[in-house]
């Protein structure tokens, strides 16, 4: 209990809008299964896990320039024809409500121009000295666990009431790695959800064996360079060399920035809400009274 909790808040809205009907509106008929969702699971996690901070981590970029210079295929199939997000207009709507009610709480909502949440949660994981609790259902933030702080994931992939809560001997038993290797694991053996292709014929297996037993990328890639042949599994090693290239472009995909610049900000979680005439006004307009009641209540017996 206590401690630093960061939202990767996308992550968790897109999970919302998706377990909780449609058919949830307002009175005039607007979907708001996506706010409702949010603020009962961050009402369920305030309530179970007790943080002393609490910040609701957002992308100010979904696609930064940066990944794309150096992978042009990163999030490409997820470009809808205006060049933006393919996220469906009944959620993108209810992105700025969730905002403002976030700050009508007092919840601090943080982003940074020209990154991801997961950059943002990255930066502020490394720099806090105390326990840390990241909220996500993206594999990709495994990167970030380690347990000399501690940093862990609670993964929302079974749901809010079942969380897993992964640090680096769970890293090592689901995937056969160092606990703080995932990067580089990914890095190898692809994601197909981020656009990221992989070493071509280097799956899983492959990916893990040759993790453990070079202990990074950077590893392998020095093997590679002093001509090493021993440690490859069959056939990998010519594999890795053509794909020299893509290696080098991956790591700045894969890797979460841990270094960016993050505009002041109170991360105490609010015992009660920074301006409570806001809050009822947007209940009143979003037929949100009882998730946001639910939440006020988690908040004051923190």
């Amino acid at each position: 209990m206590g401690g630093l909790m960061l939202l990767d808040t996308p992550s968790l809205y897109f999970r919302a809008f998706f377990g909780v009907p449609e058919s949830v509106t307002a009175s005039d008929g607007t979907p708001v299964n996506a706010v409702r969702g949010l603020l009962d699971m961050i009402a369920r996690l305030v309530r179970d896990r007790g943080p002393h901070s609490l910040v609701a981590c957002m992308d100010a970029d979904w696609r930064p320039a940066f990944r794309v210079e150096a992978l042009p295929s990163y999030k490409a199939h997820r470009v809808g024809p205006d060049g933006g997000d393919q996220t469906p207009d009944a959620l993108a709507t209810q992105v700025p409500v969730i905002e403002e009610v976030l700050d009508a709480f007092g919840i601090a909502r943080v982003g940074a121009p020209g990154y991801e949440a997961d950059d943002v949660i990255g930066t502020l994981a490394t720099a806090h000295d105390g326990e840390v609790d990241v909220v996500t259902g993206d594999r990709d933030l495994f990167q970030l666990v380690r347990d000399d702080k501690p940093v862990r994931v609670l993964y929302t992939a079974r749901g809010i009431k079942a969380l897993q809560i992964v640090d680096e001997a769970e890293v090592t038993a689901k995937y056969g790695i160092p606990g703080r290797a995932y990067a580089d694991y990914a890095t190898l053996r692809g994601d197909p959800s981020d656009g990221l292709p992989g070493v071509p014929g280097v799956g899983d297996k492959t990916a893990a064996a040759l993790i453990t037993r070079f202990g990074s990328l950077e590893e392998v890639e020095r093997a590679l360079d002093e001509g090493e042949t021993s440690g490859f599994p069959a056939g990998s090693r010519l594999k890795l060399e053509k794909a020299r290239d893509y290696l080098a472009a991956a790591r700045t995909v894969v890797g979460v920035a841990t270094r960016i610049p993050i505009p002041a900000f109170d991360a105490e979680a609010p015992r009660t809400p920074r301006d409570p005439e806001r809050l009822v006004a947007l209940s009143e307009r979003w037929s949100l009274d009882s998730p946001v009641n639910r939440l006020l209540a988690a908040l004051a017996t923190d």
